[in-house]
């Protein structure tokens, strides 16, 4: 009778805790990992996300294009590109002269940060350019003659730029919120593991005392 009271205790103590660690654990979102891509004027205002693909988009001379590599949910939290650069900073400043019968695009590439790199890689160091280029051609064409290969799927959703990165593409991942450990900040199973063990034990012992008594 006194062995059974005392799995009954211990029972009583350990699955109410267990329950507790383990519905502290934070929910994490799905996210996506993948290049977005924006638009602005060369006067050096706001990007906007595009609405269209960069396959049919289609910038006048002296706007400005961006693409940025990170994880986000959607196009309402996805992370714009970095940095403040005008149009005449990138493509007066780097020798592109106007020419007739084209148009010149400022391209931003922004590689993203390590936090967001797949495998714990190093991303490349976010860069400009200019794209000098028919007077019809399309964003993609601008980013091509600058930032060279790129990489497309099946669906034709761009998947890298100037070969970043090497693989993968919009790939589902769990975005990990700032500070949060390995474990994504809740009680490990070792760790729940471990404190039902302890209790366990507590009970046993206890046990064990009250049978030398009698």
């Amino acid at each position: 009778m006194i062995g059974r009271s005392v799995i009954r205790l211990s029972l009583a103590l350990v699955l109410p805790l267990v329950a507790l660690l383990a519905g502290a654990a934070p929910a994490q979102a799905d996210g996506y990992r993948y290049w977005s891509f924006w638009q602005r004027g060369g006067d050096g205002g706001g990007w906007t996300y595009a609405a269209q693909g960069p396959s049919a988009a289609r910038p006048d001379d002296g706007d400005m294009i961006g693409f940025r590599f990170a994880v986000s949910e959607d196009s309402r939290d996805a992370a714009e590109p970095r940095g403040a650069a005008r149009f005449d900073a990138v493509c007066d400043a780097d020798g592109t002269p106007a020419k007739g019968g084209t148009k010149r695009i400022a391209v931003v590439l922004d590689f993203g940060t390590a936090q967001d790199a797949p495998d714990g890689r190093t991303p490349p160091t976010s860069r400009t350019a200019c794209a000098r280029v028919g007077e019809d051609a399309t964003a993609g064409e601008a980013l091509a003659a600058v930032a060279k290969p790129l990489r497309y799927n099946s669906s034709a959703l761009l998947c890298a730029i100037a070969g970043y990165p090497k693989s993968g593409c919009g790939e589902a991942v769990t975005a990990r919120k700032d500070g949060d450990d390995a474990s994504d900040g809740g009680p490990s199973a070792g760790l729940i593991g471990g404190v039902a063990v302890v209790v366990a034990l507590g009970a046993a012992a206890a046990w064990q005392t009250r049978r030398r008594r009698t």
